[in-house]
């Protein structure tokens, strides 16, 4: 049974959001503002996620920011919640590593199926391949043990992240647009925008390249999206 962390500042939602999750048999661990939700993430281990943007005293934006800098807690899967319609905020909080976003007022039946497909999307990064390992460039993945270095150095990465590296390594050189990436990495039950994608190859480019404007990894094919380097 996952363990769900639900942090917000107002007890309704905080409420209403963890009733709904223990229907559907999961478990869950409450904060309402930033201090108790990073006193939570280390006591309580939670599975995901799910964190206001807007917090009293450490703001949401900041608790993401504190979770993905630490190594225990780098990949923790995470939903972020926000009053703000803003594409800006939604950006933002993509690029500091969350796997998805809502913004309020919001559906709680939709929220409980983003849940599970994030769960999912973290189990099928788990999962064993009949490669087990991959080498290129001084880029070294081990899918068994889902651990990433570059030149050495372990690079701590998220959920998403780390199923976007491994399906594109795992076809080298194909060049696949954006939709093909949403269906492979997020799914066909994905409820974000192919504008998601861009910003969480962004994302990893910056855990993963010396040198974001010229990418040794992760290539962009202009007109169509993206493709792992060729393999020669």
């Amino acid at each position: 049974m996952a363990t769900i962390l639900i942090v917000d500042d107002e007890k309704d939602i905080v409420d209403l959001v963890s009733y709904n999750l223990e229907r559907e048999g999961f478990a869950t661990v409450k904060a309402y503002d930033g201090e108790a939700a990073l006193d939570k993430v280390r006591a309580e281990k939670p599975d995901l996620l799910i964190l206001d943007l807007m917090l009293p005293g450490v703001g949401g934006l900041d608790v993401c920011k504190k979770i993905r800098a630490n190594p225990e807690t780098s990949s923790l899967p995470m939903i972020m919640l926000t009053a703000k319609a803003d594409e800006t905020d939604k950006i933002i909080g993509l690029e500091l590593g969350a796997d998805d976003y809502m913004t309020k007022p919001f559906s709680v039946k939709e929220l409980v199926a983003r849940v599970r497909t994030v769960l999912r999307r973290m189990r099928e990064g788990q999962r064993p391949s009949v490669k087990e390992t991959f080498e290129f460039a001084g880029l070294a993945i081990h899918y068994l043990s889902c651990t990433v270095t570059v030149d050495g150095r372990p690079v701590m990465l998220s959920p998403t992240e780390l199923k976007l590296l491994f399906f594109l390594s795992r076809n080298p050189g194909r060049v696949y647009s954006r939709d093909q990436i949403l269906n492979h990495v997020w799914g066909d039950d994905t409820f974000i925008t192919d504008r998601a994608v861009d910003v969480h190859v962004r994302r990893l480019r910056s855990q993963i390249e010396k040198d974001m404007e010229h990418p040794r990894y992760i290539l962009t094919v202009r007109g169509f999206g993206y493709k792992f380097a060729d393999i020669q």
